[in-house]
């Protein structure tokens, strides 16, 4: 794949309060400051990131059709609640055949039972969790280098 390209970094439900939603887990940076992480870390790479967030689960399915009819040369993702229970966002994902890593701002394995089992982990060729907002930055950096993006790489004009 070519090394410049669109990548969709979407959230799911509860994403949208970062900084003040239990803060002992999910620290206090916002979503804000997630975005601006990303947008960054992608630049590096001359990648675009198009940071979308939803509570709805159908729209972020819609999001994952439209980052492949546009052509996505990757997806992160933080499902949120979503990851533990939306079969339909884990189909969206494979259905795509986009590139996907997951990430999780909080160790999900050292929560509650039920948060053990990610159905969009096993739509995404690697998953992140517990390194903060952080794993986005990993994410990007390791979907980067999947595709072949090299770090300080020029955008095609």
């Amino acid at each position: 794949m070519a090394a410049a390209g669109t990548i969709y970094v979407l959230n799911g439900p509860n994403l949208n309060l970062l900084g003040t939603r239990e803060p002992e887990t999910y620290g206090h940076a916002t979503l804000a400051d997630v975005e601006k992480l990303c947008v960054d870390t992608a630049r590096q790479f001359a990648l675009t990131a198009d940071c979308r967030q939803s509570n709805r689960e159908g729209e972020l399915i819609d999001f994952i059709h439209e980052a492949h009819a546009k052509k996505a040369v990757g997806i992160i993702i933080n499902a949120g609640g979503y990851s533990h229970t939306s079969i339909a966002l884990h189909d969206a994902l494979v259905a795509v055949r986009i590139p996907a890593v997951e990430v999780h701002v909080s160790n999900i394995h050292a929560r509650e039972s039920f948060r053990d089992h990610s159905f969009t982990a096993k739509a995404a060729f690697a998953s992140l969790c517990g390194f903060g907002i952080d794993g986005y930055r990993l994410g990007i950096i390791g979907l980067a280098t999947k595709i072949g993006a090299k770090i300080g790489a020029k955008a095609k004009t």
